[in-house]
């Protein structure tokens, strides 16, 4: 979606983004993945407003897929298998950068499978100071996924690679971008885990005392 396509949002928003990359916001759509998975991603209507969410989609596109969902629903409901497909894979390859393991290459595969299907609908167009890109107008289902794809890309082929962490919460290991000065943070959120680990460690101390 280009600058000039952005709109009011129309409805509050449903995903917790705190990542600063849609494709880590989209590896944390299974919330507490290693302790009791929780799907926020349990029908193609939320895998629509993720992109709503996240300004991949304008309202009006998300709009026209939710009437499209209920006219072929099968389709969606396999558009929404695919998308779990590309978030595991997401997750599998920046697992392994953060762990500093091999990247697995079936993982990496499905990955480039999806940037591929992802780039057959990329353009240029120009914007006031030069060009951008964006993708065709086209509403197929798996439009959605497109700058998902894209934007595992274009992370894993920067140099902001080094700076994917995960959460230092085990009960939460969300993935974000550490765009801290030093680069030394260590929550997903300090709303989130942050105060939760300051409570714990209070309570720690005080317990010793």
């Amino acid at each position: 979606m280009t600058t000039k396509e952005k709109v009011a949002r129309r409805r509050p928003p449903r995903f917790d983004l705190i990542a600063g990359s849609v494709c880590l916001d989209f590896v944390n759509t299974l919330d507490d993945r290693y302790i009791k998975p929780k799907e926020l991603l349990n029908t193609y209507i939320d895998l629509a407003r993720f992109g709503e969410d996240t300004g991949a989609l304008t309202a009006s596109q998300v709009d026209r897929l939710f009437e499209r969902s209920y006219v072929n629903p099968e389709r969606a409901q396999q558009v929404l298998l695919l998308g779990r497909e590309l978030r595991e894979a997401i997750h599998d390859v920046f697992w392994a950068v953060i762990n500093k393991r091999e990247v697995p290459p079936l993982a990496l595969a499905k990955l480039n499978n999806y940037v591929q299907a992802a780039a057959l609908h990329m353009r240029l167009v120009p914007v006031k100071d030069g060009f951008e890109w964006t993708f065709d107008e086209v509403l197929d289902f798996d439009s959605v996924l497109w700058p998902i794809a894209r934007s595992a890309a274009d992370l894993l082929a920067s140099e902001q690679l080094a700076y994917v962490r995960a959460c230092s919460s085990k009960a939460c290991e969300w993935f974000f971008l550490d765009t801290s000065k030093n680069h030394h943070r260590r929550w997903c959120d300090m709303r989130r885990c942050g105060n939760r680990a300051k409570v714990q460690r209070f309570y720690a101390r005080k317990k010793k005392r």
